[in-house]
């Protein structure tokens, strides 16, 4: 997972866990493979239908404030979106990013000058954003937050490393 590229889901500041995965599902949809088809449903009717495997969504400030709903990462982890771009996140939810391997991205500048529908490729391992307004750095991801990235999440690879010391 050193690289990712897709189109881009622009979106604007504030959007919570509630907008993101509709609290009327929380406890009614389960399974994690039903999940993104409800995924923006309130904010972007087209995103569950139309989003691809290596999409960016790009957000503002605050993306994934509210609740602590791990759907709301769930349902863009099994939609197999490749990254969230953002000004900043909710810290619960950067959080569950990384245990979802669900790439967050902190990089303002990327975010002003990416447009909506555009494709963008991400560089993890080298810290770059690469757009038709240029590149953009960000620091790159630690080792040990790419080696849970390649594991699938923090929970494959904690039994991988588990598995490994018996």
């Amino acid at each position: 997972m050193a690289e990712i590229q897709g189109k881009v889901w622009k979106y604007g500041d504030n959007v919570n866990t509630d907008v993101i995965f509709p609290g009327k599902y929380t406890y009614t949809v389960s399974e994690p493979a039903e999940m993104p088809k409800y995924a923006l449903e309130d904010l972007d009717p087209e995103f569950a239908g139309a989003v691809q495997a290596g999409d960016v969504i790009v957000g503002g400030t605050n993306w994934g404030c509210g609740s602590s709903r791990e759907q709301a990462v769930v349902c863009l982890s099994e939609a197999k979106l490749g990254a969230i771009i953002a000004r900043s996140f909710a810290r619960i939810y950067y959080r569950n990013c990384l245990n979802n391997a669900l790439p967050a991205i902190v990089c303002p500048e990327a975010v002003d000058a990416i447009e909506n529908g555009e494709n963008v490729t991400i560089d993890l391992e080298n810290g770059i954003i690469t757009c038709q307004a240029g590149k953009f750095s960000f620091p790159p991801l630690p080792e040990a937050v790419m080696e849970i990235f390649n594991a699938g999440g923090l929970i494959p690879y904690t039994k991988k490393r588990l598995s490994e010391s018996n």
